[in-house]
């Protein structure tokens, strides 16, 4: 398997490319749109076909790349159903299985950043989005977002797993590239040591944190898959 790690400095976002080395069959995970010729110069490189652009919710720090994505290279945008937009090519629930040549990707429903947050399992290897960051978590106070519904959602689809699965989050603001559910488990200084769910939920609602700086851009641009004309 191919795998490659980008980082977005503005936003600090990670986008991942995955590819398939037998059929050149390509993914990207949150790929975002400034990045686009990044992108497309990897591709060519190792001449891989991208088929699938995967958000793991609708962004409110930066705009996706989707749409252009997209209109230049004729993949499908994949997007959780309650995203509740109408651009997306293929929207998924919890335990959809998407195929790039011989990988098999299972999403994993993680609500509580917001209503639409889907975590990618491929292999040993979940990739979180907002929902668990390495030493934290997503926000919770915007876009439907709920933290007893982040606790819930963290504990059943990402702590459950082996403890050896690596994590690749959306975002880190100290670069660092990945972790491991097993430290995170113990060590997260949001969820760790077995922090009760009521405690999390008076964290969270005390965070008081200064909205996205291009929340009034990216939002409304990325409800259109990064579609900037459709606005």
């Amino acid at each position: 398997m191919f795998f490659k790690q980008f980082f977005e400095k503005e936003s600090s976002t990670y986008t991942y490319m995955l590819g398939c080395e037998e059929t050149r069959e390509a993914v990207l995970i949150d790929p975002v749109a400034s990045d686009i010729e990044i992108y497309a110069k990897e591709l060519e490189q190792h001449q891989f076909t991208l088929i699938y652009t995967l958000d793991t919710h609708v962004h409110a720090d930066h705009i996706t790349a989707a749409n252009l994505l997209r209109e230049r290279f004729h993949c499908k945008s994949v997007l959780h159903r309650n995203s509740e937009v109408s651009c997306g090519d293929i929207l998924i629930t919890d335990g959809c299985m998407l195929k790039v040549g011989n990988l098999s990707i299972e999403a994993r429903y993680t609500p509580g950043h917001t209503n639409a947050c889907t975590s990618y399992l491929v292999g040993n290897m979940i990739f979180t989005g907002d929902a668990l960051l390495i030493d934290g978590c997503g926000r919770t106070d915007f876009q439907q977002g709920s933290a007893g519904t982040l606790y819930d959602s963290i504990h059943k689809q990402l702590f459950s797993l082996p403890d050896e699965t690596i994590v690749y989050p959306g975002h880190d603001y100290k670069g660092r590239l990945s972790s491991t559910i097993g430290y995170e488990r113990l060590n997260n200084s949001r969820l760790g040591q077995n922090r009760s769910r009521e405690d999390f939920i008076k964290l969270m609602n005390n965070l008081n944190l200064p909205y996205p700086k291009q929340i009034d851009k990216a939002l409304p641009a990325n409800q259109a898959c990064g579609s900037i004309s459709q606005l």
